[in-house]
């Protein structure tokens, strides 16, 4: 086998040497390019055409007194722009983009309260009636499926698998987010058994789902409640934008459907939003909302709570906390204050301390991870946004280094686009493949 060249290498090392003549001076008049005269005429010729056809296809429409030219009179001034030139006028189409593959993500904001306080019940009944959630699942890691399993069908067309071959597929999986051990134990299993043979895409997506499979089952983990808990805390952590508050709410209606009791606590301070934005869930969702006002100290706002939900002998204490970049320190420490604090009431407690990750944000993912870890010893992730991006596979990457559970995945603003976490249908719905070999 030939040497392998390195990522960066590879990256940096396939541009070419242009030389350019001395004194070159490129000509810019039309006679340079006769061949563009032939074609402004052609064009010419058959925008005349057209214009004619028009015109008789317009005197042939009944008279009216509130006539309006189909083209020329539009009143969506984005569809069309016009361009009076002396006696003739000419018709701009809005231009189309190229058909690049370039991801454009969205600024990270939490949804407003609006956006919350607009999604109705029945909004919500007849989205479930319409698909099922892997249906859903599918068409939220639609555009990370269709990065690497449209990449993978790219590189093996035809083609045996060598050195070159195995480099592209590192290349693929490491850019899709699914991290350098994951690429490396797939591109090893590929090569253990098909080295130099010929190989298809199918192949290629099959041994991928399985690897995949394989590491992420191990986390499939619900959040239990314990019923010796009263309550059973949960603090809830991420950096701003993550959907922290949002998936409070959406967690909030399963514990309630289930017949437990809740209460929320409104511990991102910082924002008068999130405040209302969790009183509109408890609202919804009939729970008790613990708040203070703008600016208030999280920390004893979080001992206020676990006091009165013991004094309730509420089931379930979901703790919201304001997002915070992990790099910022001050912030950070402000977030361990908080564990410390409810460790006075109970040294158990926080009982789950889920990290809501935002799937857009890729490899970021991973310091954020790390980060939050270190500091209010997180126990299980979600995962938001899986529909608005091409990084999904940053979840491979996220099993490989952290082993921590995965307790949900969304991929929408309902309720229901927020389950499980199933590693089948996860694998499934990310390499495109509809059925997958039973790993249990």
């Amino acid at each position: 086998m030939s040497e392998k060249k390195g990522f960066l290498g590879r990256l940096f090392g396939r541009g070419k040497k242009v030389e350019v003549e001395e004194n070159h001076q490129p000509s810019t008049t039309i006679d340079a390019f006769p061949h563009l005269e032939e074609r402004r005429a052609a064009a010419e010729e058959l925008t005349a055409k057209l214009r004619a056809e028009l015109q008789d296809a317009f005197k042939s429409l009944p008279p009216s007194e509130e006539q309006v030219h189909p083209i020329l009179d539009q009143d969506d001034a984005d569809t069309a722009h016009i361009l009076d030139i002396g006696e003739e006028t000419f018709v701009e189409a809005t231009p189309i983009a190229d058909d690049f593959d370039i991801e454009v993500e969205a600024e990270e904001t939490e949804p407003t309260l609006p956006d919350i306080a607009d999604i109705s019940e029945e909004k919500e009944q007849t989205e479930t009636g319409k698909r099922g959630f892997f249906s859903r699942l599918t068409q939220g890691l639609s555009k990370s499926s269709a990065k690497l399993s449209g990449g993978v069908s790219a590189i093996f067309t035809k083609r045996k698998l060598d050195d070159d071959t195995l480099e592209e597929l590192e290349d693929l999986l490491i850019t899709a987010d699914l991290g350098v051990p994951a690429a490396t134990r797939i591109t090893t299993s590929l090569a253990k058994d098909k080295f130099d043979k010929e190989i298809n895409d199918t192949e290629v997506r099959q041994v991928l789902a399985d690897e995949i499979a394989s590491s992420l089952q191990p986390l499939e983990k619900d959040i239990v409640i314990d019923e010796g808990n009263r309550p059973h805390v949960i603090l809830m952590t991420g950096v701003n934008g993550a959907g922290k508050t949002t998936t409070i709410g959406k967690l909030a209606r399963k514990f309630s459907d289930e017949g437990k009791s809740v209460m929320l606590a409104a511990g991102d301070t910082f924002r008068a939003a999130a405040i209302e934005q969790l009183t509109v869930w408890g609202e919804r969702v009939g729970a008790p909302v613990i708040s203070r006002d703008v600016g208030a100290d999280a920390a004893g706002l979080a001992y206020d709570a676990l006091q009165e939900a013991k004094a309730q002998n509420i089931d379930v204490l979901m703790i919201d906390t304001a997002g915070r970049l992990q790099n910022r320190t001050e912030l950070m420490d402000e977030l361990a204050k908080i564990v410390r604090v409810i460790r006075k009431l109970d040294d158990t407690a926080p009982h789950d301390t889920i990290l809501v990750l935002d799937a857009t944000v890729g490899q970021n993912a991973i310091s954020q991870a790390e980060a939050f870890t270190q500091i209010a010893g997180v126990s299980g992730l979600i995962m938001t946004k899986l529909d608005g991006t091409a990084r999904g596979g940053v979840l491979v990457a996220l099993a490989d280094k952290f082993s921590l559970p995965v307790h949900y995945v969304g991929v929408g603003e309902s309720v229901e686009d927020l389950q499980p976490f199933s590693a089948h249908n996860f694998t499934r719905a990310l390499t495109g493949i509809e059925e997958l070999t039973d790993q249990s």
